[in-house]
């Protein structure tokens, strides 16, 4: 190994390794799946290693939730491409009075929220789980996700909103979401 190559795996190991965890978390949201999600950012991390020669600088985390999203988008395409197609139906889920936190801490179920963030399109649970989760800002999401901020605040609207139905409105198999 030359001191190039060793520079950049000391480089690589202190700049994306400390983001490991945020990478198998947004790929377990996307793909619900945790053996998949353990696979495909493994997947991630090879690619991100792979190509880290073409980082030059800026924030390594959104670098590497970018090669995880893109991953995870890939191996859905191949995997289970009805998913992708799937978009959550409004009208099925007429809005409450309650809010999403608010039912969250009354009922104090974490299963709860968790299962209904699992109802939502995989785009929609990334920018909250990016958001939510990972307290990535509304400028990482953009890069993230290679949208423009505009387009990431008004999805993370809709998500809120749809998380807010799915929520409010247990489903009818086992009447919880």
């Amino acid at each position: 190994m030359n001191d190039w190559d060793a520079q950049n795996r000391l480089r690589f190991e202190q700049l994306v390794l400390p983001h490991v965890d945020a990478a198998f978390n947004l790929a377990r949201w996307l793909l619900r799946s945790r053996a998949d999600a353990e696979d495909v950012a493994q997947e991630a991390l090879l690619r991100a290693c792979r190509f880290f020669r073409s980082f030059h600088g800026g924030d390594a985390r959104a670098w590497l939730l970018q090669i995880v999203r893109n991953t995870c988008y890939s191996w859905l395409e191949k995997n289970r491409p009805r998913e992708l197609m799937v978009e959550f139906n409004e009208d099925l889920h007429p809005q409450s009075v309650a809010t999403p936190e608010s039912i969250a801490i009354a009922d104090e179920d974490r299963e709860r929220l968790s299962r209904a963030l699992e109802t939502l399109p995989p785009r929609f649970r990334e920018v909250l789980v990016l958001r939510e989760l990972e307290g990535c800002s509304y400028k990482e999401i953009a890069a993230i996700t290679s949208i423009p901020i505009g387009t990431v605040m008004s999805s993370l609207s809709r998500a809120r909103r749809q998380l807010y139905c799915a929520l409010a409105n247990p489903s009818p198999q086992g009447g919880r979401p």
